[in-house]
């Protein structure tokens, strides 16, 4: 006779979870009733986040901008009980007037980016990018320091569309926002 089958943990008891992380580790819920975390990134990770925030900030509303809110780590409640930690995220002003107090929130933002590292790529491209195209996010960029490639995807039908690239040393259009994005300096030079 075989054992009954063991109920997945819910998801307040991995959030509780989550909030008793220790300082410098960082914990998602991906799929149904896994806790997945991860410690903090490494130097090329968080210069080409810096770089990329420092060019997007002139979107953001705090910064003078006018259409986007640009959040850093901020907790996501996607629908399904799941919650992601996207490196960055930006919620258009035009859907969400003031962004909320709460944490996580508990609004699909309309721009999600993650810079890839060795340690959390295969998750990033198997599991957040689907996620993020079927709960509605419209746009998704994946960043690599290594290959020092963006990629951007764009949700058709709650799927994602590769729908732009830039490398290296472009000046490119990188949609959701507007303008030519010029790449040289999202790239940790000294090796």
């Amino acid at each position: 006779m075989g054992l009954p089958a063991r109920a997945l943990p819910t998801f307040e008891s991995l959030y509780e979870q989550i909030r008793a992380l220790p300082d410098g580790i960082t914990g998602e819920i991906l799929e149904p009733g896994t806790l997945r975390t991860m410690s903090r990134p490494g130097k090329a990770h968080r210069w080409t986040a810096q770089a990329a925030l420092r060019r997007l900030g002139h979107f953001d509303v705090r910064n003078g901008g006018t259409g986007w809110w640009i959040e850093v780590e901020a907790e996501i409640l996607f629908p399904r009980g799941r919650l992601a930690v996207p490196d960055l995220s930006g919620f258009r002003v035009e859907h969400v007037p003031e962004l909320p107090d709460e944490n996580p929130i508990a609004i699909v933002p309309d721009w999600c980016c993650e810079i890839l590292s060795p340690t959390t790529a295969r998750d990033d491209r198997r599991l957040k990018l689907p996620l993020y195209a079927a709960t509605g996010v419209p746009w998704v960029w994946l960043v690599d320091p290594e290959l020092r490639l963006v990629e951007v995807f764009e949700t058709v039908d709650g799927r994602p569309a590769l729908t732009a690239t830039g490398s290296s040393e472009e000046c490119v259009r990188l949609p959701p926002f507007d303008g030519e994005i010029e790449l040289a300096s999202w790239w940790v030079h000294a090796r």
